[in-house]
């Protein structure tokens, strides 16, 4: 090959790269407020118009994108689980548990604060019966479980923590962390306020992470 062209297979690659980061950085915003609308709208209230105003582009584009808005939806709903999940990589055989564990409940608690819009997502479909998500639950989630739990059954077997169930505490872990978006209203309710703060946040996480801790037998000192 040429010196010319090789520069030019170079030049190639780099416009494809470039053309690539620029499609998924627009496929993130367009995702982004996709979440907004479906939160706000539901999937049958939800429209491609309403999403593609939300994302700053005529509609025309969005579908150059995503062709169906049911196409948006499964991506949206697939973007959150594995947002979700990539929080359990603190859960691994040497980890300290009680520092693992933390760390999980303090991501799930900081998406909840960044994305309540997708939590709320999230459970709109599981309480309508999940038809759209249910084939990534029954595979990618419950593989994850799996896997996460072994660890924390291994954990429990060599004595680094109290006997738990380890799939429950998984249940428990995402009804505590979820709450704080999925039932807003409720906690502003009882606590007397228009939104939750920062500080209320913060108050949240702490007391759901030593409430874990504690049911776990482990030291929440530090945590």
């Amino acid at each position: 090959m040429t010196h010319a062209a090789a520069a030019a297979v170079a030049v190639a690659a780099d416009t494809s790269a470039r053309k690539g980061r620029i499609r998924q950085a627009n496929e993130a915003e367009i995702l982004r407020a996709a979440e907004s609308v479906f939160a706000r709208k539901g999937f049958t209230g939800a429209t491609m118009a309403a999403i593609a105003e939300a994302a700053g582009l005529p509609k025309a584009n969005l579908h150059y994108y995503f062709r169906t808005k049911q196409e948006i939806y499964r991506a949206v709903l697939g973007n959150i689980l594995t947002l979700w999940l990539a929080g359990t990589d603190a859960i691994e055989p040497r980890a300290e548990p009680g520092e693992a564990l933390a760390r999980y409940i303090r991501a799930k608690m900081t998406l909840t604060a960044e994305r309540p819009d997708a939590s709320r997502v999230f459970a709109n479909e599981l309480l309508h019966g999940a038809h759209e998500v249910g084939a990534l639950l029954r595979r990618e989630l419950r593989t994850l479980v799996r896997a996460k739990a072994s660890v924390i059954d291994a954990w429990v077997a060599q004595g680094r923590m109290a006997p738990v169930d380890a799939t429950h505490l998984f249940f428990t872990i995402w009804a505590a962390t979820q709450t704080y978006a999925d039932f807003e209203p409720q906690v502003c309710a009882v606590l007397g306020r228009r939104r939750l703060t920062q500080a209320d946040l913060e108050r949240a996480t702490r007391h759901v992470v030593e409430l874990i801790l504690r049911g776990c037998g482990l030291d929440t000192e530090g945590a």
